[in-house]
């Protein structure tokens, strides 16, 4: 009776049924969104605490983009055979603004998840209480900014990768050294531009704020960039772009100018989607792990729970060496 006389003072201060009520209580689907939220301000005013049962799976798993890369189909790839040696499928959505966003956490509000993996998402405050109503696991892949305490995120190792890059193009015999960076709104940027730079510091060799330049992993911004560093008086002999899109536009940049790579300059990229063996020559570049990250997520998804505490992991780079680095003309 306790229980029943508790239900009925929920319902009477939220307007609803008692039937609605229970239903939420007991993390039923059935219940609207917005009344859904309604309710659950009703019991945090009330001083009500609960956690619903999850509910049974749904052989469905959400993998999240605010949109498309050339490495989006290692992406895939990856998460698409983690769910199918767990027999779930996968829905894989793209929703760049807010208002897709919206129609999509209402979509998934109607039909339920097993979990969301979302990848370089940047969500708003109010998107990410959405997501948690959901009671689902949530994993984040190569977030865009420093990931959410309670939510468990898998990067790679963008540092140690932007020190292996320069550090290779040092040991070359390099000594004038520029990069190109990705958006410095991104949390991989930062970590790429700092092991580039502690890449020089270990070498002894000066920072010159010249050689570098904020780009947006885009081939037209690098490729600007490039051709304003390469016409200085003194010129980087190596570039190291924050990706594989931007080192092409530096290829670009050098043939413009009537320079050979990697004759006249050396170039290496980062992310080492599958066209940079096909470039000429062949790119050096630094080998994301992009499907082992995705499967790590899948099968985080399917392992953990909502109340689950938030971890990061991060899975190692590894530099590939190809045919555009070579040591400097002297």
């Amino acid at each position: 009776m306790a229980t029943r006389i508790k239900l009925d003072v929920i319902a009477a201060a939220a307007h609803v049924s008692t039937p609605t009520v229970s239903k939420v209580l007991n993390g039923r689907p059935d219940v609207a969104p917005k009344t859904r939220r309604h309710i659950e301000n009703v019991l945090k005013e009330l001083g009500y605490t609960h956690r619903p049962p999850r509910p049974r799976r749904v052989g469905l798993i959400d993998l999240i983009f605010n949109d498309l890369s050339p490495w989006s189909t290692a992406i895939i790839r990856g998460a698409e055979e983690a769910s199918l040696a767990a027999r779930t499928r996968l829905a894989v959505s793209v929703i760049p603004t807010d208002a897709a966003v919206e129609r999509w956490l209402s979509s998934v509000d109607r039909s339920r998840t097993d979990g969301v993996v979302l990848v370089t998402a940047d969500l708003a405050p109010s998107h990410r209480e959405r997501l948690a109503e959901l009671q689902a696991p949530i994993v984040l892949v190569d977030p865009v900014t420093d990931p959410v305490a309670d939510l468990p995120s898998i990067g790679a190792g963008n540092r140690a990768g932007a020190m292996a890059a320069t550090e290779h193009l040092i040991a070359l015999g390099h000594r004038r050294i520029a990069t190109i960076t990705g958006r410095l709104s991104a949390l991989c940027s930062h970590q790429r531009l700092d092991g580039y730079r502690a890449a020089l510091s270990r070498a002894g060799l000066p920072m010159d704020t010249s050689l570098i330049a904020e780009g947006d992993f885009r081939y037209e911004s690098a490729h600007a960039s490039a051709v304003a560093m390469l016409r200085l008086p003194d010129p980087p002999t190596a570039i190291f772009a924050a990706c594989d899109q931007e080192a092409m536009g530096v290829y670009e940049a050098a043939r413009r100018l009537g320079l050979r790579i990697p004759d006249d300059l050396s170039v290496v990229g980062f992310d080492d989607i599958p066209t940079t063996a096909w470039m000429s020559p062949p790119l050096t570049t630094v080998r994301q792990p992009l499907a082992e990250m995705a499967a790590l997520a899948v099968r985080t998804v399917l392992n953990t729970g909502p109340a689950s505490t938030g971890r990061r992991a991060e899975l190692p780079t590894e530099l590939v060496i190809r045919a555009s680095t070579a040591p400097p003309r002297r």
